[in-house]
């Protein structure tokens, strides 16, 4: 069992020095422990992140630089700096940075689950099929494309 560790966690950092390289996104680790996982995105424009389920999750983003272009469900929303975007469990959701400038937000899981195991996996992989197949077994789920 993770227990929430004391601290602060810079901007731009993550906690013990923990980052990874997904995909072309830069994510910071910034607090685990049983019941959530949290981490910072740096999204340079044009990234994104495709259709996909949490079925054990509920997860958010808090928006501080940039914007996003969100699928959330059937509905399509944008989110800017100081806005909430909330995916219940089984929600499926996208998000895309379609803007000339980087975007930076805060996530987090609840409960923290796996996402730290398939972080740590995914880490400078560029094989898409194995991250949708990693992401499967560590109970994310990336939808076939419309």
């Amino acid at each position: 069992m993770i227990e929430l560790a004391a601290g602060v966690t810079p901007a731009g950092e993550g906690q013990d020095g923990t980052a990874w390289n997904v995909l072309g996104h830069r994510y910071f680790l910034k607090a685990e422990c049983e019941s959530m996982f949290c981490f910072e995105t740096v999204d340079p424009p044009g990234t994104f992140v495709p259709p996909h389920i949490h079925p054990t999750q509920d997860e958010f983003i808090y928006v501080l630089e940039g914007v996003f272009d969100l699928q959330l469900g059937d509905a399509k929303r944008r989110a800017r700096p100081g806005d909430l975007v909330r995916m219940p469990r089984g929600t499926p959701h996208a998000y895309y940075n379609n803007q000339a400038a980087p975007a930076r937000a805060l996530f987090w899981v609840s409960p923290a689950r796996r996402l730290r195991e398939l972080f740590d996996k995914l880490h400078d992989l560029t094989d898409v099929d194995e991250v949708v197949r990693l992401s499967r077994e560590c109970e994310v789920d990336f939808l076939p494309p419309s």
